[in-house]
């Protein structure tokens, strides 16, 4: 996402920012404090990075491919250096902590490295460049969430927000980094949850989504001071020091030694395609992950967490953003299976404003590759876990992510990933090859040893499988009306406008005088493609 600008820049602004993100919804809500961060420091956002005073780079890592896109923009924004000597050019996100002494001494294509937990040190970064010297930060911290800082929105369409509940991992899923690289999972006192998005709602947003790397984890317990999000930030690992004179650019900073990222993105979910902001999965316990804890009761029954007046799950969280406003849309990612526990499902059912979709990342359909991935659940669980959803929603608009290829997979192995898409009818769904991360649980202790070949094989007979179940999936929608909220216009056709079903469908429909952005309204659908609904505005 390049050169995104906040919708209002501050009149007392006199210096540029330009920020580049990459990947998940995560990084995107990660640029939005940095850029409220640097406003208050007088920055405005650009969206040319040749009149930048600075520029950021809001790295991914969950690929080869999506790191070697990323160095190739660092290469292209020296040569704009060359144009302009003045400018600072710094790196933050998931690349950051991995590749930092590559970054700032070998290549030397960045002044400045910052880890996700360290964007409040920015300014004095900058600080510190303008000194002569480079700079890094990307120290990990138990505590940092961010919690006061209200975000300035990047390209915002004023419908649709995203808020950071909470941040890090605590699982260890052995294919990924997000434990090494954004550290340990502390969630952020609901009220200032709360308070965001009733200020998005007095502002005009119709929708917020609840950003997380597992969102059912949500866990708020006021006795704790670990999630008191005003504590002093204590990192991970051995502070030294964060920055390097350029006579002598050897960085020392120690933390989680780890790279990349894997979350979830919000782009459009109708497609299911490879693309580079894409992957979810963010969970598995640190601690032995032998058993799993969701309940698969009578859906007639609540199965509720064991919680005290001073502690909020993710399920209250919920229900007290959908209290704010009937008008207010609430939307959630990304999840973990083990994690969705009944009280989600019924707390989605009680309130019409919280949308009836969930992300249900299965990663594979084969037991053993599952206990090597460290998911902690198996097939059986997986389909069991998937009728209780149903159950309890049957309207439920349902997609997954999967990875193929993972060490050691044999054919019948994918055959049971093929055969449980054929069964569980997903509504679309994020695939990948396995692509090994440095440091992961999977590179530390399996080999990467299905070929490439076979990998692409299985990955496109995957992905056609699922364009075939999308298209089918969509075709059920046809003679039914939904509510949808408008978004704006079609990216195709400003005759048409768009929107989302609950389920998170894209509709599209032709534009009416008195529909605006923002606006709920109910269409029946006519038609569809793989990735569309197409219908028209039904008048009560």
């Amino acid at each position: 996402m390049k050169g995104i600008v906040a919708a209002v820049a501050p009149e007392t602004a006199k210096r540029n920012l330009y920020i580049e993100t990459y990947g998940c919804a995560m990084n995107l809500a990660d640029s939005e404090v940095m850029a409220s961060i640097m406003q208050a420091e007088g920055f405005k956002t650009t969206d040319d990075p040749l009149k930048a005073d600075v520029v950021f780079l809001n790295t991914c890592a969950i690929r080869d491919n999506a790191e070697a896109k990323i160095w190739g923009r660092l290469k292209e924004m020296k040569g704009n250096k060359r144009k302009n000597p003045g400018m600072i050019i710094g790196l933050m996100g998931c690349m950051a902590e991995r590749l930092k002494s590559k970054l700032l001494e070998q290549d030397q294509l960045v002044d400045i490295v910052v880890g996700p937990d360290a964007y409040r040190d920015i300014p004095k970064l900058i600080q510190q460049v303008e000194e002569g010297q480079r700079a890094v930060n990307v120290l990990l911290s138990r505590e940092e969430t961010y919690a006061e800082i209200t975000p300035v929105r990047l390209g915002s369409n004023g419908v649709n927000a995203f808020i950071s509940i909470m941040r890090g991992c605590d699982n260890m899923c052995s294919f990924c980094v997000v434990p090494f690289t954004r550290g340990r999972e502390r969630s952020r006192e609901p009220e200032s949850i709360i308070r965001e998005a009733t200020e998005l709602f007095e502002q005009g947003y119709k929708e917020v989504t609840l950003l997380g790397q597992n969102v059912d984890s949500y866990k708020w317990d006021a006795s704790t001071p670990l999630s008191n999000p005003t504590t002093v930030s204590t990192p991970l690992s051995n502070p030294t020091t964060v920055s390097t004179p350029l006579s002598n650019p050897t960085t020392v900073s120690n933390s989680l030694s780890n790279p990349t990222t894997v979350s979830t993105p919000l782009s459009n979910p109708t497609t299911v395609s490879n693309s580079l902001s894409n992957p979810t999965t963010v969970s598995n316990s640190l601690s032995n992950p032998t058993t799993v804890s969701n309940s698969l009761s009578n859906p007639t029954e609540h199965t509720y967490s064991n919680t005290s007046e001073n502690v909020v799950n993710f399920a209250q969280l919920l229900e007290k953003v959908a209290l704010i406003s009937p008008e207010l849309r609430v939307r959630f990612s990304s999840s973990h299976p083990k994690d969705i526990t009944d009280e989600v499902l019924f707390t989605i059912k009680k309130y019409d404003n919280i949308c009836n979709y969930i992300h249900y990342p299965v990663q594979s359909g084969n037991s053993r590759v599952l206990k090597m991935m460290n998911r902690t659940y198996d097939r059986e669980w997986l389909v069991k876990r998937l009728a209780r959803i149903r159950e309890v929603l049957p309207d439920v608009g349902i997609s997954t992510d999967a990875i193929v290829g993972f060490c050691s997979e044999t054919e019948d192995e994918f055959q049971d990933t093929l055969s449980l898409f054929r069964d569980s009818q997903f509504e679309f769904a994020f695939m990948y090859a396995y692509s090994e991360r440095p440091g992961t649980l999977a590179e530390r202790k399996y080999e990467d040893d299905v070929t490439a070949e076979v990998k692409s094989r299985r990955l496109a007979e995957l992905v056609a499988l699922q364009n075939s179940i999308s298209l089918n999936k969509k075709q059920d929608y046809i003679g039914k009306t939904y509510r949808v909220l408008i978004e704006g216009f079609s990216k195709k056709s400003n005759d048409d406008l768009k929107g989302r079903n609950d389920q998170n469908q894209l509709v599209v429909f032709p534009a009416g005088k008195g529909y605006a952005k923002g606006d709920y309204v109910n269409v029946k659908i006519e038609r569809c493609t793989m990735t569309s609904l197409f219908g028209r505005v039904i008048v009560d």
